[in-house]
């Protein structure tokens, strides 16, 4: 009688663990879903006022020249980098380089450095990850020598 109860004691704290690893595993994989809504989020938003300054006949170029930025760098090259890339891509604004966390696996016409490469002079670095803008100006600041400013920012003034 005593090996059964043994054995219901080891089940029952046997289970007892398995929901507890069980309930921090969906905890996690909830919070992993939840930050990547974020994120799916603010790209909607970004590109929803991009598309409206855009019927609104407004370019992103327009922008840059009212302020005096003339030579800028992009941060993160996923689909809005690649969008502001090819927007200015033809106009007068200079994007000189950009600065990716996976620099080594981009391919663009411009040079593509990692964020903790020198970063040579530019007038402005546009952020475009802006899900981790917070992270970003903090990884950036003292090292860029000029203002770092969000897409989000950029099309909120336009």
């Amino acid at each position: 009688m005593k090996s059964g109860l043994k054995s219901v004691l080891s089940l029952l704290a046997g289970a007892a663990a398995g929901s507890i690893i069980m309930k921090k595993a969906l905890s996690e994989s909830v919070q992993e879903l939840r930050e990547h809504n974020s994120k799916i989020q603010a790209l909607y938003r970004a590109y929803d006022q991009w598309l409206c300054l855009r019927q609104e006949g407004k370019t992103l170029n327009e922008y840059f020249k009212c302020n005096g930025y003339q030579k800028i760098a992009i941060y993160g090259m996923k689909e809005l980098g690649e969008r502001l890339y090819d927007e200015l891509s033809g106009t007068d604004i200079e994007v000189s380089y950009i600065i990716d966390r996976d620099a080594d696996s981009i391919c663009a016409d411009v040079d593509v450095v990692s964020p903790d490469e020198t970063l040579k002079p530019v007038d402005l670095i546009v952020v475009t990850a802006i899900y981790y803008m917070d992270e970003i100006e903090e990884l950036l600041w003292g090292r860029a020598n000029c203002p770092v400013i969000s897409i989000e920012e950029i099309l909120n003034e336009l």
